[in-house]
């Protein structure tokens, strides 16, 4: 009557949609949770040096060093639908050039069992703080926020800002020593 392979067929196809039904019940369980944490971050050390851009060494520009403490409790935003979580410090500033700047100093990626306590203490950029020209000498209105992807096992990748932002102020003199 019907061979073997029209009977794998039919119950392959059940069972790829038993699994897609399964898969849009993971998402639809947690799509409206708000994945909102309190992140504390205190600036220990602001210098600003002014350098040769690597781009064109005739052109001198701002480099910003920032160290900072962060603590955060981002326990509440796993859930069984969360299999990691890439947290992001960024920082965001107003020049003359450009009406907005954003630029990430530090990551890290949190994965399911790991500790979710955050207890960081005198932390170090990750990454260079470059501004293409001299517009963090003296800026006091630059935002340091950590924000996070929150990483599903099925769903969307939502970008989430955490609360706590923390506005710092850059010297107006610029540092000619090792900062850090």
């Amino acid at each position: 009557m019907h061979t073997f392979l029209t009977r794998l067929n039919t119950i392959s196809t059940f069972f790829m949609t038993v699994l897609a039904v399964c898969t849009s019940l993971c998402f639809l369980s947690t799509v409206t949770n708000p994945y909102m944490a309190k992140a504390d971050i205190v600036p220990v050390k602001v210098v600003v040096k002014n350098l040769n851009d690597y781009a064109t060494s005739s052109e001198r520009t701002d480099l910003g060093i920032v160290q900072f403490d962060l603590k955060a409790d981002v326990q509440d935003l796993f859930n069984w639908n969360v299999k990691q979580l890439f947290l992001y410090l960024t920082a965001e500033y107003q020049t003359e050039n450009n009406a907005v700047n954003q630029v990430v100093l530090w990551d890290k990626i949190i994965q399911r069992g790991e500790n979710t306590k955050l207890d960081l203490k005198n932390v170090n950029m990750k990454y260079y703080f470059w501004d293409d020209g001299k517009g963090l000498r003296g800026n006091e209105n630059v935002t340091l926020t950590l924000s996070w992807n929150v990483i599903p096992n099925a769903g969307t990748l939502p970008r989430i800002t955490g609360m706590g932002a923390k506005v710092i102020k850059f010297p107006s003199d610029y540092t000619t020593t090792r900062a850090i």
